[in-house]
């Protein structure tokens, strides 16, 4: 999802180092008045699964944005928005 982009505007093919993309991440968040500590690049791909789970996005269409290669890891993110606001969740 995330690429390197040169001063000429060339997207680079491969995509950026996980460290790189953290950094970005936290860096964006501070220059908008955040404190970094809460926002991280894992905290973006398992928010987006949870949003697709909340959303009734079906898991194999979010896992193909994802880019998550297990089932049983990506289901957890599912399982836990279920678990939030399920009907179980509404007796509370």
């Amino acid at each position: 999802m995330f690429r390197a982009i040169d001063r000429w505007a060339n997207v680079a093919k491969r995509a950026l180092d996980p460290k790189a993309t953290n950094d970005i991440v936290k860096q964006r968040a501070e220059r908008a008045g955040l404190d970094p500590r809460g926002f991280s690049a894992h905290g973006l791909r398992s928010g987006y699964l949870t949003e697709a789970a909340n959303r009734g996005i079906p898991l194999p269409e979010a896992m193909e944005q994802s880019r998550h290669r297990s089932v049983q890891q990506a289901s957890e993110y599912y399982n836990t928005a279920t678990r939030r606001s399920g009907r179980a969740a509404r007796l509370l």
